[in-house]
């Protein structure tokens, strides 16, 4: 696996699945010279083998941009490079070696994504591309294998997240259910992912490596929504220019988005409002109890409130 020797600035989205990030993606994906790439961890079983379609409508296979992307990164798509990079993302990317992530194959591993990240700045004429893919252990990875990152590590407050997992959502790819977790699972994902982007933050700190982290909080980008991005596309060094958004309605165009939650495929106005359903849900003591002091650090307080 190749890639080009140009860097490619990459924003990578971190956190817990049901946070904002998807959304948060599509606004970015708005700016001048933004490409939002979505979830590339699951590009290689959704798109390459599985054939799922892009945020564009199109079967992964079908869509011109993302032909593109495959010919300019390894010479086409094929069946071995994707099995070759979920085998090694069993041995590499795992949370739970997020402390100890260095490993004999986490070079290669990450040159395919860089080679993902390079050329589809090279196809889409951006010079910043967003990936998605929220996994912590995978920020973990590029960083170690020295991809110039940053990270910007959202939050939604772990009650309202928990809600949300329980909820019955069908793929719009496939038809097929969307995976339902409980209350105490969700928990316990919540707090290992925070954590892990937390660590990755204080490393950032100290600067151990080519990675900058900024936290977000999915309820202060719904709630202002056009200083809430200012400030991160100051961060994030992107042109601030938001006139698609207008109070709590964006308007969104097309996205060639990978993989990621049903909004990917979302086009025209979309309302930005909070889901305060959560607030009646029978589990939220259970889980404010088991995300506790995590959830205070991060300016979630109350039990049931």
């Amino acid at each position: 696996m190749t890639h080009p020797s140009t860097a490619t600035r990459v924003v990578f989205l971190g956190g817990l699945g049901r946070s904002g990030t998807t959304l948060l993606e599509r606004l970015l994906g708005e700016l001048p010279g933004v490409a939002p790439l979505g979830e590339v961890v699951h590009l290689w079983a959704r798109g390459v083998l599985a054939g799922e379609p892009c945020g564009c409508g199109r079967p992964f296979g079908a869509c011109p941009f993302w032909t593109a992307v495959g010919e300019h990164a390894f010479g086409g798509w094929t069946r071995p490079l994707a099995e070759r990079v979920l085998a090694l993302r069993r041995r590499v990317d795992r949370t739970r070696r997020v402390l100890r992530i260095r490993h004999p194959d986490l070079d290669e591993y990450v040159r395919a994504y860089r080679s993902v990240h390079d050329a589809a700045a090279r196809v889409a004429g951006a010079s910043v591309v967003i990936d998605s893919s929220k996994h912590a252990s995978l920020a973990h990875c590029l960083a170690e294998g020295g991809a110039s990152i940053h990270v910007v590590h959202v939050v939604r407050d772990p009650r309202a997240v928990a809600h949300s997992w329980r909820k019955a959502v069908r793929r719009p790819e496939n038809g097929r259910p969307m995976t339902r977790w409980g209350p105490a699972r969700t928990a316990l994902h919540w707090s290992a992912q925070n954590v892990a982007l937390d660590l990755l933050a204080r490393r950032d700190r100290r600067g151990g490596a080519d990675v900058q982290v900024t936290r977000l909080r999915y309820e202060d980008l719904i709630a202002a929504p056009e200083a809430t991005l200012t400030d991160l596309a100051h961060r994030l060094g992107l042109r601030a220019e938001f006139p698609f958004v207008t109070g709590s309605t964006a308007h969104i165009t097309t996205a060639h988005t990978v993989s990621g939650n049903p909004m990917r495929f979302a086009v025209g106005p979309v309302g930005l409002a909070l889901d305060e359903s959560w607030r009646s849900g029978a589990h939220r003591g259970l889980v404010a109890a088991l995300t506790w002091p995590l959830r205070s650090r991060y300016g979630y307080h109350g039990v049931t409130a």
